[in-house]
């Protein structure tokens, strides 16, 4: 009889166990696993380019579509519009561009702008952009001191550089620092300048 519950003790004994056993695996296979580091998923990098105007500017954009997100070219953009020069500065190119910014364009005479913009005045608006326009995409390394470069409109500009920085000199004398230089776009160099370019004619 002492043997029979002993034995049935031991039988109980390992029954708890075997039972305390199960519990704990399944109580952990249930628990979530804390080990696993969650993973935001990746961003698509953004194409490195330029900033001007708050925008960043592209090489994969033309020079039309990156020049309409500055906030310092809006001026520049109206008067390329007023001008029907839009599809012109679209084109294949590649044509580099010195761009006055609106701070530039405020810098001459009251209403000048405003005179420059009507309909009737539209071929000395050309005149005045196409100033600004180089056949070509020279970057900054292809310029040099004292260099003439001919102009989409006729007559010439001349680079200048002294004391690290780069300015533009036009038919008039009048003198613009280029303010942000090698602007990459698709179809040509834009260089952002502090003045507007006025030719002789």
């Amino acid at each position: 009889m002492k043997k029979n519950l002993f034995s049935l003790l031991i039988a109980g004994a390992l029954t708890t166990v075997t039972f305390i056993a199960c519990n704990d695996s399944a109580k952990q296979s249930e628990e979530p696993k804390t080990d696993t580091v969650a993973t935001e998923p990746a961003k698509p990098m953004e194409e490195p380019g330029v900033m001007v105007g708050g925008a960043n500017m592209v090489p994969s954009k033309d020079i039309v579509d990156n020049a309409a997100g500055s906030a310092d070219h809006t001026t520049l953009v109206a008067a390329v519009k007023a001008a029907s020069l839009v599809e012109t500065l679209k084109g294949a190119g590649p044509f580099t561009v010195f761009a006055p910014t609106n701070e530039a364009f405020a810098k001459l005479p009251a209403g000048t702008v405003d005179n420059l913009l009507k309909p009737e005045n539209k071929a000395m608006l050309a005149k005045i952009l196409t100033y600004h326009v180089v056949a070509g995409g020279f970057k900054s390394t292809d310029l040099k001191d004292g260099q003439k470069v001919k102009t989409v409109q006729g007559e010439e500009l001349t680079i200048g550089y002294k004391d690290n920085k780069w300015t533009v000199t036009d038919a008039k004398g009048g003198v613009a620092n280029i303010t942000i230089a090698d602007v990459i776009s698709s179809n040509g160099v834009t260089y952002v300048i502090d003045a507007v370019l006025m030719p002789k004619k």
